[in-house]
């Protein structure tokens, strides 16, 4: 489970333990979720939106508020780690429901840092929380993580290029496709900017190669 930790750590919809095997809908909306994070950072966007609809579905199943903010919350960070972003709509008619650690992961998706308390986040992000920065954004070993943190930082305008160049290696790395490109078009907007051709060329031919490899 250590690759969905961004996921786990914040729902804990799949139970560890126990001497009772968890209900089915806990084990369908987690293989729910881990099907749409592979797929959505994989660039296959039919397949990622069939396994969120499932994963909604499943939560949907106990009539609770909280846990559909729990998958949609999980939706938008997925989504922020490829630099798409929004203000989490479907999560804004369940917040009032929704339970500390769901409102305090919404603030950080939200980039309102300041005064949030990390014990209301998955661990992983206590680093960069503290530091407010991307300064320690390497010592998130969750490689999601570290790409979601990398894109609300780069929303709120304090990612430099070094954390840019972490968010790159970090989803080339993992083969993740669809942040790899948003990620190497940022580099490639401050290459044009900076009139620099050599960087250009190079950076678009790593685009080229990961557009190839996706299928139609």
């Amino acid at each position: 489970m250590t690759r969905y930790l961004s996921l786990a750590a914040l729902l804990a919809l799949a139970a560890c333990g126990g001497s009772l095997p968890p209900p089915d809908w806990k084990m369908n909306a987690q293989s729910g979720l881990e099907g749409f994070q592979k797929n959505y950072l994989d660039g296959n966007a039919r397949l990622a939106e069939i396994s969120f609809a499932k994963a909604r579905a499943e939560a949907a199943r106990t009539g609770r508020p909280d846990l559909i903010a729990r998958v949609e919350l999980a939706r938008c960070g997925v989504r922020a780690a490829a630099l798409e972003f929004d203000d989490c709509p479907a999560y804004q008619p369940l917040k009032d429901e929704a339970a500390g650690a769901e409102k305090g992961y919404a603030e950080f998706l939200a980039g309102h840092w300041q005064g949030l308390d990390a014990k209301l986040l998955p661990a992983q992000y206590g680093p960069v929380l503290k530091a407010g920065g991307e300064a320690k954004l390497a010592e998130v070993a969750d490689p999601a993580s570290r790409l979601i943190a990398a894109g609300i930082l780069f929303k709120s305008g304090k990612l430099d290029q070094a954390g840019i160049a972490t968010a790159v290696d970090t989803a080339s790395e993992q083969g993740w496709r669809r942040p790899l490109l948003a990620w190497l078009g940022v580099e490639l907007k401050r290459a044009e900017a900076a009139g620099d051709r050599a960087a250009m060329a190079r950076i678009q031919r790593r685009i080229d190669l990961v557009a190839a490899s996706i299928k139609p």
